[in-house]
């Protein structure tokens, strides 16, 4: 049995019994300078007040541990036991982002944001007790197919995740690139769980793009931010310095379905746009204590700024967002975010598995806490319609006189790419034949005016198409109009 590993988690327990999580690193609040850590081991945290006294504290962990070993009608990995006890306290914490890895777990997940992986490029969190996406990255193959926030996955490849913790989870929906893996989905609105099958590529490390639009004879440069990475920082200063160098009138700033990433990266940013006179997110430990971040930067910037935000951005994309609007005093477009308000510490026990605890709350400038309630806009816009459909299931065709949630769903993207229905109810009448036959024509399909696989698999590329026109983005267009005022 390793001693060593014993010690760490017990020691754990003891000085952060506080939660567990997924954030990539954490601010460190102790000493005299703002700065991050990563990995960290258990030497590295504050030390806790609380006296230990093994023989009283563990004592009953202790017992239960030599009669499971020594009695137990079968023979017992000592080890497994072990690890079961760690995750039974991690589970007590009632946190979404409380993970304990196995060496063996731990070691898939060696690559990060600073590394590119082979996957299907979404990012994932536990919520209440469901594996639920968070935000699928930008052209990703996990967008490609339909997936979207808050969606939930039940099954992996027709089994079900239930039992399984978010990692072993991941690494199910991990794969080669090529390979297909089939996720069953469980979507708010949608009766029945819907089948996505996804296929794996490789996910780049490309985190920021920029460019400019001329609006009103004015320019207007936007930065999209599609996670924090390692390199996000230094890559948003150098695109923003080009952007000034062609004298931009105003800037958006666009986090939507940017799931979070690096705090560092964040923090490089804010300091970069961001004046002094007010702290641009504040982290709070458990006793209440506050450690406050100020940039150094003198003045604001000569051009406005506003920031595009949607359910999709999470955690250090909502960090940016709160910064922008109550430290910044800039708007906010787009809808409500999504809410997560912790910070967290990946802890190496010392053997190759880890533990990812929650160490911190963060606040925005103002001190409020958007755990659970996302950051709200100033401008409330919603894409159209279509934006927000779902995948269309076929099982047998969908033909005249049905009435189900596959003909809405076809309705409103029918709609969304300009062949009229007439109506979005679910009925599939001779004018939603008409429009069906219309689209088959456009796109070369044999003419039937039913929606059968392959029909249904056009209309889905030619939507997800339509959403990555900026030309359809009401959300962008509104963020740039107020700034071409």
């Amino acid at each position: 049995m390793n001693v060593n590993k014993k010690m760490l988690a017990l020691l754990i327990v003891v000085s952060l019994l506080v939660g567990a999580g997924g954030m990539y690193g954490s601010m460190a609040l102790f000493g005299n300078e703002s700065k991050f850590v990563q990995n960290d081991g258990v030497s590295d945290l504050p030390k806790t007040k609380t006296k230990v006294n093994s023989d009283e504290e563990f004592a009953k962990l202790q017992k239960t541990y030599e009669i499971i070993s020594s009695r137990y009608v079968e023979d017992v990995d000592r080890e497994k036991l072990l690890e079961g006890a760690i995750q039974g306290m991690v589970k007590t914490l009632k946190d979404p982002y409380s993970v304990y890895m196995d060496e063996d777990t731990a070691s898939q997940f060696t690559q990060s944001l600073d590394s590119s992986f082979e996957g299907i490029g979404a990012e994932v969190s536990m919520v209440d007790g469901k594996v639920t996406i968070v935000a699928p990255f930008k052209d990703s193959p996990a967008e490609k197919a339909g997936l979207k926030p808050n969606d939930q996955i039940v099954t992996i490849d027709g089994k079900s995740v239930e039992g399984l913790d978010l990692y072993k989870a991941v690494l199910k929906i991990r794969g080669e690139k090529g390979s297909v893996v089939t996720l069953g989905v469980k979507r708010s609105g949608v009766n029945n769980v819907m089948p996505i099958k996804v296929t794996r590529d490789e996910i780049p490390i490309e985190t920021v793009y920029s460019d400019i639009e001329k609006v009103n004879g004015k320019n207007i440069g936007v930065i999209e931010i599609t996670s924090f990475s390692e390199k996000t920082g230094s890559d948003f200063k150098k695109q923003l310095t080009e952007l000034e160098k062609k004298e931009i009138d105003g800037l958006v700033i666009d986090v939507r379905g940017n799931p979070g990433g690096y705090l560092e990266a964040v923090d490089s940013i804010l300091r970069q746009i961001i004046p002094e006179n007010k702290p641009f997110v504040q982290i709070e430990d458990r006793k209440g204590n506050k450690e406050r971040y100020v940039s150094t930067l003198k003045e604001k910037k000569d051009y406005p700024i506003v920031g595009l935000i949607d359910k999709g951005s999470a955690s250090a994309s909502e960090i940016l967002a709160a910064a922008l609007q109550e430290a910044g005093s800039y708007d906010l477009v787009g809808e409500k975010s999504f809410g997560k308000g912790t910070v967290q510490q990946s802890i190496d026990l010392g053997d190759g598995s880890n533990i990812k605890l929650t160490l911190f709350k963060w606040l925005t400038p103002d001190g409020n806490w958007i755990h659970k309630k996302g950051v709200k806009p100033t401008y409330e816009v919603k894409q159209p319609e279509y934006f927000y459909t779902n995948p269309i299931s076929i099982e047998k065709p969908l033909v005249y006189d049905m009435n189900n949630e596959q003909v809405k769903n076809a309705q409103i993207m029918l709609n969304g790419l300009g062949f009229q229905t007439g109506r979005e109810d679910g009925y599939f009448d001779e004018k939603t034949q008409a429009a069906v036959t219309a689209f088959q024509r456009a796109n070369s399909l044999s003419a039937t005016g039913k929606i059968d696989q392959k029909t249904a698999g056009k209309m889905e590329a030619k939507v997800i198409d339509s959403i990555r026109n900026e030309k359809n983005d009401v959300q962008r267009k509104t963020a740039i109009e107020l700034l071409a005022k």
